[in-house]
């Protein structure tokens, strides 16, 4: 579910102006619609000067509609024919004598930990284990220390899953002793380390369920990604779908945050009125009579880790690199394999993410214009504001949270990866389009749940490099020969 063709989420009409999107991968071309990139040198704020685009990017934005070909674009997604399938009309409910407490470890961010979390409940059923709450480690990049429970509404997940498996928030007083420090500090029998990546269930039957039987308790850590996607019983995915879809929802005040934005985007008229803090009242007030707007929200998985694993350039000269190979050499060591390849290579291998300019190239050549709505889901962006300014000038009615959200609002989330991430995550759900810029775990969340809801996404093809195609779509498309 989570592997989507582009081409099925993309309007018919616009397959002509798709061949655009070969641009971003492309260094030949940008030389020509950027400042030379072989002479950028430190700013006094900046580790690189960032490139600027020409007249093409923003002629792209100002054409009248796209040819009258916009309202097709918006148009919501034609039904495919896909229906839920959560459960079995008789799914068999858990036995009710348990082996013992399963605990699991999940490192990342927040949607690697949401992935993990479903593994968990399926490895669960399957070993006839009692799943204590997952624990989520500190994050090492972003140090968010947020819990399950800070992000999650424990009780409706609890109660989705009480006729799958039994689920508890803490172990008993018996088996306290069963900490993360307790792990940390020796090799112990109840600690499952070594469980391979992508696992089979009869990994888990025969290395998990012994220690289950013996100690009555089983702690894996780390537990990400440790459970394989193929050759599991149907009622096995199934639930992981279940957990996926149904039990894993947002704590009360991410879910009214998210919706108050989603209001301001709809209704842009009250951003020029003092924002409330009761922005739950805010969001349902049936006195509204103003018609809702559209919008898009663009996932930009452009961040200062992701530049430096990538090993790809961006345009930032000599000083871009020494700075972010030194940041790579800090953090992972020199393991990133991606750097034995030339920057055409990871380009034309679609290892790059792509760019606030090229995603304004990819925005343009499908057809949005400056009239756009756009919310603007990332934590941070590498180069903050000098790199996204190009994007917002050409998008002026881009929001995100900061912009849509006062300080007392934010204070919450503020400081907190997890939670700044779901808050995307949840107007991401309500969008009329979700734009991935680069691949990655907010991208398989939420192109899968979308999917699951049958909601319209784009998903570039990073690999395309063309150079004739593009541009033949781009003269055609824009009027202009750049």
């Amino acid at each position: 579910m989570i592997r989507l063709n582009y081409q099925r989420h993309c309007c018919q009409p616009h397959r002509r102006a798709i061949s655009g999107l070969s641009v971003l991968l492309s260094p030949v071309i940008f030389l020509c619609l950027f400042t030379p990139f072989s002479h950028a040198s430190p700013s006094k704020f900046f580790e690189w000067n960032v490139p600027k685009p020409r007249h093409l990017l923003r002629s792209a934005l100002l054409r009248e509609s796209f040819n009258g070909e916009q309202p097709v674009l918006w148009a919501p997604l034609a039904d495919q024919g896909w229906r839920p399938c959560l459960a079995s009309v008789n799914a068999p409910s858990f036995p009710l004598k348990s082996e013992g407490y399963l605990q699991v470890f999940l490192d990342g961010g927040l949607n690697q930990q949401r992935m993990g979390i479903c593994d968990a409940v399926a490895v669960a059923k399957m070993l006839n284990a009692t799943l204590v709450i997952p624990h989520l480690e500190v994050n090492p990049v972003w140090q968010d220390s947020s819990s399950f429970m800070d992000i999650f509404d424990v009780d409706h997940f609890i109660n989705v899953l009480k006729n799958d498996i039994p689920i508890i928030k803490e172990l008993p007083e018996e088996f306290s002793w069963s900490t993360r420090e307790y792990y940390a500090t020796s090799i112990r029998a109840t600690r499952v380390k070594r469980a391979p990546v992508h696992a089979s269930a009869n990994w888990y039957l025969e290395n998990v369920l012994p220690v289950l039987q013996s100690y009555g308790i089983a702690a894996i850590s780390p537990f990400s990604h440790r459970l394989t996607f193929d050759d599991l019983p149907e009622e096995i995915q199934q639930l992981r779908c279940k957990v996926n879809f149904k039990a894993l929802v947002f704590v009360p005040h991410i879910r009214a945050l998210g919706d108050a934005l989603v209001h301001r985007l709809r209704y842009p008229k009250g951003q020029s009125q003092a924002i409330s803090t009761d922005y739950l009242r805010e969001t349902t007030d049936p006195n509204d009579e103003q018609k809702p707007k559209k919008f898009v929200v663009l996932h930009l998985r452009f961040d200062k880790d992701m530049a430096a694993h990538s090993a790809c350039d961006f345009g930032g000269g000599k000083a871009e690199k020494l700075a972010l190979a030194k940041y790579r050499q800090t953090i992972w060591q020199g393991r990133v394999l991606n750097s034995r390849f030339t920057d055409k290579e990871l380009r034309s291998q679609g290892r790059c993410p792509l760019t606030p300019e090229e995603i304004g190239l990819l925005l343009g050549a499908l057809g949005f214009d400056n009239n756009t709505r756009l919310y603007l889901a990332s934590h941070k962006v590498y180069g903050e504001e000098a790199r996204i300014s190009t994007l917002r000038e050409l998008f002026p009615l881009m929001e995100d949270k900061k912009s849509l959200a006062s300080s007392e609002e934010r204070i919450r989330i503020k400081g907190k990866a997890s939670l700044l991430a779901a808050v995307d995550y949840y107007v991401g759900m309500h969008s009329d389009i979700f734009i991935s810029a680069s691949p990655g775990n907010m991208h398989n969340a939420l192109v899968g749940h979308r999917s699951f809801e049958n909601m319209k996404t784009i998903r570039p093809n990073m690999g395309l490099n063309s150079v004739r195609q593009w541009w033949k779509g781009i003269k055609t498309d824009t009027g202009n020969s750049g």
